[in-house]
């Protein structure tokens, strides 16, 4: 995948349970016109996901979670060839069945954590791996969610994860601080405020900034009410060397995009 340009990544969850848009897609007519919009608004990725992850989520099964998916990814793919269709998952079976129809790349939240046989799978299909930090799991990392160093844990983390990654057999690993996942509001703002520091690691970096709390909670409002400043946030990650914006207003992130590449290209003397 070139990332020269950044790249928007445009959510669609098949969850009755989200925390931002639960339910709105779970009908398949509903999921693809979305899907559609995404692609039309100018979404270089599409990532599906059939579980929420949310603070205290039910953890679904294999089997539940590919019941949600499997139809309307494979009319993504039908219906939209030259889309890249990503997953959002951490089991290994998921992926594989994914992988088998076409999908293009593994979006793990639990980088290998919960199920380490994912690694394996997308070694086997050479396909992008996403390795994300999160303490402890949906169900128990906002109990979790304490640290000495947050940068420096979550970078310690995420070379271990990289390192796991290319030792199966990944070639492509991008790296995902996980905002909002085990993390507090402060956190996360000294997470965003030091992404320069992930740079390092030289591989390409995913943020998922995209209606958190660590927003909305500031102002005391709800997600739909803090649109307008998610695009600042969106800046700031790109500043500090985001490649792909993980989003669910797609048109808005491309928008950020276009003029952080203007600045980049027009902005020095």
């Amino acid at each position: 995948m070139d990332l020269q340009q950044p790249k928007v990544m445009g959510i669609l969850n098949l969850t009755p349970d989200s925390f931002s848009d639960g339910g709105k897609f779970v009908e398949h007519s509903a999921a693809l016109a979305h899907v559609e919009q995404m692609l039309t608004d100018g979404a270089d990725i599409i990532d599906v996901g059939g579980a929420s992850s949310r603070p205290g989520a039910r953890l679904l099964t294999p089997k539940e979670e590919l019941g949600r998916i499997q139809e309307v990814v494979a009319s993504i793919l039908q219906a939209f060839p030259s889309a890249i269709v990503s997953i959002d998952t951490f089991w290994s079976e998921v992926a594989a069945h994914m992988l088998d129809i076409g999908v293009h790349m593994i979006n793990d939240i639990s980088a290998g954590e919960m199920d380490p046989e994912i690694l394996k799978v997308v070694a086997r299909y050479q396909v992008p791996y996403v390795a994300m930090h999160m303490k402890g799991t949906p169900q128990t990392m906002q109990q979790e969610a304490q640290y000495d160093h947050v940068v420096e844990e979550v970078w310690q983390y995420l070379v271990q994860k990289i390192n796991q990654a290319r030792e199966a057999g990944i070639n492509d690993v991008v790296i995902d601080p996980g905002f909002g996942f085990g993390k507090k509001g402060t956190h996360n703002y000294q997470l965003l405020s030091n992404l320069d520091h992930f740079q390092l690691l030289d591989v390409p970096m995913l943020v998922g900034l995209s209606r958190k709390s660590m927003l909305y909670k500031l102002f005391g409002q709800q997600p739909s009410e803090v649109l307008d400043l998610n695009g600042i946030l969106h800046f700031k990650a790109l500043e500090h060397g985001a490649h792909i914006l993980r989003v669910h207003d797609v048109a808005a992130a491309v928008r950020v995009c276009q003029l952080y590449s203007h600045i980049a290209t027009h902005g020095t003397l």
